[in-house]
């Protein structure tokens, strides 16, 4: 019987897709295929058969798909900011995005006031998450840091961190030949080192008028290192002066109430009750003369102070610890201050170009206070400042007159004063030595 050729077609294409379907793999070999025993298939037993490995495949499949998903994002930044002049933290803080009612928050915080008085080249670091800030740092200088955090409901705490340097002892010595500055400057001590030592001995000595060729500084200081990076010059630990031929030696001594100050190899202090000039390295114009010509009036008018030529603006210095008396103005004496200290003293201050913030009449005054700024108000020829020195009403010479001396070392404080400032008056001698042979071998 003749098979018709549609059924032909059908039994050929079963017969394809069959032959496929064995290629694959997808029909099991009958039992009776013959083969090696090592083409066999394995019967089941203890150890896991081809089709449990198959049915077991997806699974892991599935597992190496979760390992190689892609990870959450991170939505977190740290910013770095440098503060730049004109400058505050409401123009960072809308520079990056975050809002005023951010920073009204930081300022509620314990030490929020600092955030008021940013100043150029402090660092601000600010971490966020999703725009919100979740860390601030504040870090006006390398060795000090306040770190506010959030607390997760919108408001933050704070807190103060304190970095500790190493500390270097450095010694200088310079003799001077032509200024202390030139000089400083010639032996590697920065200016304002030679500021500080200037200021130690000013009570002693005018280094307007008394500075000579031949003399010579001693500098014992701290410098300060942070990962091993300098970072600043810490305090000065002894220093001596010569001038004309007599030594000043000051060391540093930290009481037992914590307080810092220099005092002379016995414990008195380096201090006196009054500066010995109220403006810094400036020059005498017209010195205390009772027959002197009036550079104005051109009459013999007695000259009961001392004038210090400075430029405009120069800051003038409260002499000693008193109660403002006067902070006025006349047709003479300009803008004018006069300072009484106890019962025995009374300084003034005249052509002021303008008096400091909150001095006026009453108001009680510091030795070293700014009280006002160089001028040339009332009957001045130029800017300088006029300074008269009284001592129970009468007119002194305030280069000359012999100021009261300030608080010595107690006496139940020197056995301890000399045992902490023993090493650095040694080590200061030792360097003065040193200096002398080096001198000597020349």
């Amino acid at each position: 019987m003749q098979i018709p050729l549609l059924h032909r077609r059908l039994a050929s294409l079963v017969g394809l897709c069959l032959l496929l379907l064995a290629a694959s793999g997808f029909i099991p070999k009958s039992p009776t295929d013959t083969g090696s025993p090592a083409d066999a298939e394995p019967t089941l037993g203890p150890g896991p058969s081809s089709s449990v490995e198959s049915l077991l495949q997806p699974a892991a499949e599935t597992t190496n798909l979760a390992e190689t998903a892609e990870p959450a994002i991170d939505r977190s930044k740290r910013h770095r900011a440098t503060v730049k002049n004109g400058d505050n933290m409401a123009t960072i803080f809308a520079s990056h995005g975050f809002s005023a009612r951010t920073l009204h928050a930081l300022t509620q915080t314990e030490h929020g006031r600092v955030l008021d008085d940013i100043f150029p080249g402090a660092e601000l670091i600010l971490e966020s998450n999703e725009q919100l800030l979740t860390s601030l740092t504040y870090q006006p200088g390398p060795l000090e840091s306040v770190v506010f955090t959030s607390n997760g409901e919108g408001g933050f705490t704070s807190e103060e961190r304190f970095a500790e340097p190493a500390k270097a002892l450095t010694y200088k010595h310079g003799i001077i030949d032509n200024s202390l500055f030139l000089t400083s400057q010639s032996v590697g001590l920065p200016d304002n080192l030679t500021m500080r030592i200037a200021q130690i001995f000013q009570w002693d000595i005018d280094f307007v008028l008394d500075i000579r060729p031949g003399d010579e500084f001693f500098a014992l200081y701290e410098e300060h290192y942070l990962d091993d990076e300098f970072i600043g010059y810490g305090d000065i630990l002894a220093a001596r002066f010569v001038n004309q031929g007599r030594a000043y030696t000051a060391v540093r001594y930290t009481n037992e109430t914590g307080s810092a100050d220099y005092f002379d190899s016995e414990g008195l202090s380096m201090r006196k009750a009054f500066l010995r000039a109220p403006v810094e390295f400036s020059r005498i114009s017209s010195s205390f003369n009772l027959r002197r010509k009036h550079p104005l009036y051109k009459t013999v008018t007695p000259h009961r102070g001392i004038d210090y030529a400075a430029p405009r603006g120069t800051p003038i210095l409260a002499a000693g610890d008193g109660k403002v008396e006067q902070a006025s103005r006349t047709k003479a004496n300009g803008n004018y201050v006069v300072i009484k200290h106890g019962e025995q003293f009374v300084t003034k201050y005249l052509h002021l170009s303008k008096f400091a913030r909150n001095i006026k009449t009453g108001k009680r005054v510091k030795q070293g206070q700014t009280i006002g700024y160089v001028g040339a108000t009332g009957y001045a020829t130029g800017p300088h400042l006029h300074y008269e020195f009284l001592v129970n009403g009468v007119h002194q010479n305030p280069r000359t007159v012999k100021l009261p001396q300030a608080q010595p070392v107690p006496q139940r404080e020197i056995a301890r004063f000399q045992k902490r400032t023993f090493t650095n008056i040694l080590l200061l001698d030792h360097f003065r030595d040193q200096a002398a042979l080096a001198s000597a071998s020349r």
